[in-house]
């Protein structure tokens, strides 16, 4: 079983047939159908279905999908280590992060952390919590900061973080609204904030209108515009409230405690210890500092 079966046998799920995968990887679609065959050979069972014209994964080709990208995403890493050495200030340093934290904090962190260690090679993916989750367990990223950590995975550090509702002054009103009745503003599926707003109106018992507008960006946008309430971190909103755009509305169970988590796989690279030891550090990683997570007083690099 080799990367290249692997990497077809992804690239066909991704795409949806075998034709669309041999465009993608640049090969013919004969090849990728002979892969296709080696594959199901090796493994034994049937990894593919017939769908219309393309072809969808069996239950055993989802299982064996999850197998496959943290195998790729291993063998990744362990080149990448392996070329660089044990010199972790010429690394390697995925960050993931979701777009709350990408947007409010990890660019001051990449400041400081880029000026310390400029030969790092550092990417950033940002995107909402259910994806870049999922990338930090397949090995394709080494650090995200964001909620709590998944399956087989660890929180190294923590920062404090509190959710409160947002809304646009209006010196007609009074301090309070009538939460069931105007309109919540929410996140795009798969986003913490959503899932935590969602479950708030439940806790509350209310049924008002939602408009569901994406990124975080648009969210608050639309609220200091006044087109509704929305739930949002602290960090996100900090200079609105400063600044008069927005002031908070009283809801109960508000404000919400949702610490940030600078989570990693048991493992972590060298690189990614010395990116954790920066944002822990008052001295280097200023009011953006995160404390070391109590289960885990210190960081141990993959040797």
């Amino acid at each position: 079983m080799t990367p290249a079966r692997l990497q077809t046998f992804l690239a066909i799920h991704e795409c949806g047939s075998a034709r669309a995968a041999a465009q993608r990887l640049s090969v013919t679609e004969s090849a990728v159908s002979a892969s296709l065959a080696a594959l199901h050979a090796e493994v034994g069972v049937t990894l593919f279905e017939r769908s219309g014209r393309g072809l969808r994964l069996t239950e055993a080709g989802a299982v064996f999908a999850g197998y496959a990208r943290r195998i790729l995403g291993l063998l990744d890493e362990s080149v990448a280590a392996a070329r660089r050495g044990a010199d972790a200030e010429r690394g390697r340093l995925r960050i993931g992060a979701v777009t709350t934290a990408g947007e409010a904090l990890i660019p001051g962190l990449l400041a400081s952390f880029r000026q310390r260690y400029p030969q790092v090679e550092v990417t950033l993916d940002i995107d909402v919590r259910d994806r870049v989750s999922a990338l930090l367990a397949d090995h394709r990223l080494d650090v995200v900061i964001g909620g709590r950590p998944g399956a087989g995975q660890v929180t190294r550090a923590t920062r404090a973080n509190s959710m409160v509702l947002v809304a646009a002054p209006d010196p007609g009103a009074g301090p309070t609204l009538d939460l069931g009745a105007v309109t919540w503003l929410l996140r795009e599926a798969g986003s913490g904030t959503r899932d935590a707003t969602l479950a708030l109106l439940r806790r509350i018992g209310i049924d008002p209108p939602l408009l569901t507008l994406g990124s975080v960006g648009a969210v608050v946008s639309s609220a200091a515009l006044g087109l509704g309430v929305t739930l949002v971190s602290t960090d996100a909103v900090e200079h609105h409230l400063r600044a008069g755009t927005l002031r908070r509305v009283p809801a109960p169970g508000t404000p919400l405690s949702r610490p940030w988590h600078a989570v990693t796989t048991a493992a972590p690279t060298a690189t990614t210890a010395l990116f954790l030891k920066h944002l822990t550090d008052p001295e280097r990683a200023g009011e953006l500092v995160f404390r070391v997570a109590r289960s885990h007083p210190s960081t141990r690099p993959r040797g």
